[in-house]
């Protein structure tokens, strides 16, 4: 049994070397290498074979099939092993290009450039690309195909999402050719080791759901453990920083009125590939140029309609936000510049960033994009704010008033696409706001008559104005760490005391942090609304939903473990500010075709859970850390942070094991393969597989020890920050997007 042990425990161990080193060799020497020389080998296949077979031999021998769950568990990871063998030794994946009005296609190419044939022709009767309602933005990819087998003919649709199968021949919708009459179809053959998997991945999920209910498993063995039904709590305390005063502005830009300026928020724009209000445009460019949604007192819609209608004040003021000190050194600032700082006697100072053949400090080129962002705003072909209808069934456009003339457009309208602004110019010039607004409300006019069965619903417009009222992420996360931090701090200091917590003052904290969660989820529902779709498709979205699931963990643990307040705190605070580390609150754009899926959403959801609960281990174990530096006993309050991040660890892995799976099902709904080896697959199965060890400690005793339990848990979180962080900013791969 101990060869056994060693074998199964050992391989896996093996294993996780083998994953991390193949991730780094494809972050230096590119996909094609780590997958020839390590995914595709049979020596890496080999490996997981032993380590499969020692473990099932291992759980014989340890006679777990009388504990029927637990057995079930373990047999359903061989299963799906077992389907990833047959997969590996006879399914067939490969691509097929296809040209409308052209021969039928008899063979496809394989990952290795050879031609395998196909048992019946197929060809491609049409494709076309589906449009969001008014604007550019593809919304699937649609191929029209027919296969012909003997006297037999089949026709089936191919879109994102959605497989055409006959035979056992998947084929997915990959690539399209630019002339729109052609398409490129993944192609995927593999009979038996699909439904294995898929076999292995449901006898999963309902060894996992009855795992919790069962009475001598360990989950329920933990709930029962007499240390969590102590009363050793801890104190926590609020401090709130003081706001900083705000004061007038007197040496500012001369703007637009605020009615007048707020009236041309309310107009519809086309921005980020849909139609949305001309204040959402107005936000996310003051933001982009200022790192803030107001300027010296003004609104954001003043801000953007200043460089309209008052270029010569704003190109003097000091609003373009450079963070760079070589970039500030370059245009002779510190801090924030002018646009006429760009100038210099030679001209525009960043010219080298607009070179193919010259390297650009990234730093450097967002300022070259910010000066460029002014230029289309003071010019006006940032205002794409007229939708025009061509008559020859091509999807509607909408054009700035500096835009060409589109072919076909009545002359009247043209007219008041050219004149319509500088209409408005010319009654701001003469102080006369009322006729401005009039003019303001014939644009809104046009563009109800033009669009409106494209526009979006006046509910949904004003759910888009109270989101961007909302959208305010940084403030919160800032209250949250400095009450999280302080909380944290007393919290360690008063459990080496054993002092108990004041109910009010539980009471206030417990009733903030709900505010707090109440408010998130309002944001992200009204994000979601106006998106269309779940807002859980990049990183900013997924961290925001993460806070909230830290907040409601907290109310669910709060009754039996109180120091999770501040971790709440923390953690959700964390959690926010990392959702800004791309770029603060990030537009709204139109779902990816490949991205229309509820599986991502379930997805997403299921792996926020399961990192949400591995970081409270975490937090437990940092707190068990400093307590064991106590100068009191803190033994007990020790064993009492095991017990709870054991308990916390059991859900964490059976989230995180199921988001892989969910997620492997939706790629091979997508992709035609429910596997890639691409790096953030890697890395989340490396996650799983370190904290599933920790879930053994019966067959390695040294996880029974509480601080080396809670070293584990501190020191494996760093597997899940480089599974999220690290492989969206350093190795790169299909998921970087999130």
């Amino acid at each position: 049994m101990k060869l056994l042990k060693i074998v199964s425990f050992g391989g896996i161990g093996i294993l996780l070397v083998v994953l991390i080193t193949a991730t780094i060799l494809e972050k230096l020497y590119g996909t094609s290498f780590s997958s020839r020389y390590i995914y595709h080998s049979y020596g890496f296949v080999g490996l997981w074979g032993i380590a499969a077979v020692a473990g099932i031999a291992y759980t014989l021998k340890r006679k777990l099939y009388r504990f029927p769950i637990t057995f079930s568990l373990h047999l359903s990871l061989a299963l799906i092993l077992t389907g990833a063998m047959v997969t590996f030794l006879f399914g067939r994946q490969g691509n097929i290009h296809l040209r409308i009005n052209s021969p039928a296609q008899q063979m496809f190419c394989d990952e290795k450039g050879d031609s395998i044939p196909l048992p019946f022709r197929i060809k491609l009767n049409g494709f076309r690309i589906d449009y969001y309602p008014g604007t550019q933005a593809p919304m699937d990819y649609v191929s029209q195909l027919t296969v012909t087998d003997g006297s037999l003919d089949d026709n089936g649709t191919v879109s994102m999402n959605n497989i055409y199968t006959y035979r056992h021949y998947r084929f997915y919708q990959s690539a399209y050719d630019p002339d729109g009459n052609g398409v490129t179809l993944a192609v995927s053959h593999d009979p038996y080791g699909i439904g294995i998997t898929y076999a292995g991945y449901a006898l999963l999920t309902l060894s996992f759901l009855l795992f919790f209910f069962v009475p001598d498993s360990g989950f329920r063995k933990l709930l029962r453990h007499p240390l969590l039904r102590k009363g050793t709590v801890t104190a926590t305390m609020i401090v709130l920083g003081c706001l900083p005063a705000v004061s007038a502005e007197t040496n500012r830009p001369n703007v637009l009125p605020p009615n007048v300026a707020d009236a041309f928020g309310n107009l519809y724009v086309y921005y980020n590939d849909r139609i949305c209000p001309l204040q959402t445009l107005a936000r996310d460019f003051t933001m982009k140029l200022y790192g803030k949604s107001v300027y010296k007192g003004l609104t954001a819609e003043q801000v953007l309609t200043g460089w309209l209608f008052y270029y010569d004040d704003w190109k003097n003021e000091p609003i373009i936000r450079i963070k760079s000190k070589d970039v500030q050194q370059r245009l002779g600032i510190t801090g924030y510049a002018r646009l006429t700082d760009f100038i210099g006697k030679e001209g525009y100072k960043l010219k080298e960033t607009r070179r193919s053949n010259a390297p650009a400090l990234r730093e450097a080129k967002e300022a070259d994009e910010k000066f460029n962002l002014i230029s289309m705003a003071a010019t006006g072909s940032l205002f794409k704010i007229y939708p025009y209808r061509p008559t020859n069934n091509e999807p509607m456009t909408w054009i700035s008033m500096v835009d060409q003339q589109p072919q076909g457009m009545a002359p009247d309208q043209w007219l008041f696409i050219r004149k319509s602004i500088g209409l408005i110019a010319e009654q701001i010039v003469r102080n006369n706001n009322k006729q401005a607004l009039f003019f303001i409300g014939k644009i809104k006019k046009y563009q109800e008559k033009e669009a409106a069965d494209i526009l979006p619903s006046p509910l949904k417009f004003k759910a888009e104005k109270l989101y961007n009222m909302l959208r305010h992420t940084r403030p919160v996360a800032m209250v949250c760490l400095s009450i999280g931090i302080i909380s944290f701090i007393l919290c360690c200091r008063s459990m080496s005391r054993r002092k108990r917590i004041n109910p009010i003052l539980r009471t206030v904290l417990l009733a903030l942090l709900g505010g707090i969660g109440v408010y998130l989820l309002a944001v992200i529902c009204l994000r979601g609304y106006v998106s269309g779709h779940l807002p859980l498709s990049n990183g900013f979205e997924t961290m925001q939903f993460m806070a909230v699931c830290v907040i409601l963990l907290t109310f669910i643990c709060c009754r039996r473990f109180e120091a999770v307040i501040a971790f709440g705190y923390m953690l959700g605070g964390l959690a926010l500010l990392v959702s800004m580390l791309g770029e603060a609150n990030p537009p709204i754009t139109q779902l990816m075709p490949v991205l229309a899926s509820p599986l991502l959403s379930i997805h997403v959801v299921t792996i926020m859970i399961a990192y949400s609960l591995l970081a409270f281990a975490m937090m437990n174990g940092i707190t068990a850390l400093l307590l064991s530096r106590s100068h009191h006993d803190c033994t007990e309050q020790i064993a009492r942070l095991e017990v709870i991040s054991r308990l916390l660890l059991y859900p964490a892995v059976c989230c995180l094991a199921l988001g892989i799976f969910i997620g492997a099902v939706w790629a091979n709904v997508s992709w035609g393969r429910y596997w890639g080896w691409d790096p953030k697959e890697v890395w989340a199965l490396i996650t799983m597989l370190i904290y599933a060890s920790a879930l053994h400690p019966a067959s390695l005793p040294f996880f029974r020890r509480p601080m080396f339990f809670h070293w584990f848990c501190v020191i494996a979180f760093a597997s899940v920050l480089i599974t999220y962080f690290g492989v969206n900013f350093i190795m790169g791969g299909m998921h970087s997007y999130a």
